[in-house]
């Protein structure tokens, strides 16, 4: 070999180096692409998956299912951020269990529209079934709640049952 032909060697690696770059760049850039495609498509698949039944058995069972007490409060958490709780208590009137109920809660403002309006489930897995004639406490925390809500209680529906 000559002098002459390690320099050109040596620039021909310098000069591949961008391209290896680049191209690791385009790739990573590619898989994140196909990671967050992935995840936002699973992501709300798996919500869909879980959203608890309410065809017609479910709905004429939920006018057995009666809440009382409501209450709201607030508190600072240990982030020291202001949570609003919703709490109450359900009693199943009817004569089957129930395995889980999810409501509906809407906030409202002055004119009577809906500012939030959020899904949430009562019993839990932990908390077990609610058998006939049972009555349970839960509570709801939010972690925001818009500035022009009404401070009026909000409204809760039943929009999923899962019975025994």
């Amino acid at each position: 070999m000559t002098p002459d032909q390690e320099p050109s060697i040596v620039n021909a690696e310098r000069g591949s180096s961008p391209t290896v770059l680049w191209g690791s760049v385009i790739a990573i850039a590619v898989l994140g692409g196909l990671l967050w495609f992935v995840f936002l498509h699973g992501a709300s698949s798996h919500r869909e998956a879980n959203q608890l039944p309410f065809g017609l058995a479910e709905q004429a069972y939920a006018s057995r299912l009666g809440f009382s007490s409501f209450e709201m409060s607030r508190a600072a958490n240990f982030l020291n951020q202001e949570v609003t709780y919703l709490s109450g208590n359900v009693a199943n009137q009817g004569d089957r269990g129930v395995r889980e109920i999810e409501v509906t809660i809407e906030f409202r403002d002055v004119l009577n529209q809906v500012v939030l309006r959020d899904a949430r489930r009562l019993l839990g897995k932990a908390g077990g079934r609610l058998a006939p004639g049972e009555r349970r406490d839960f509570r709801i925390a939010f972690d925001h709640v818009p500035a022009d809500w009404n401070v009026q209680m909000p409204s809760v529906r039943i929009s999923g049952l899962e019975l025994e």
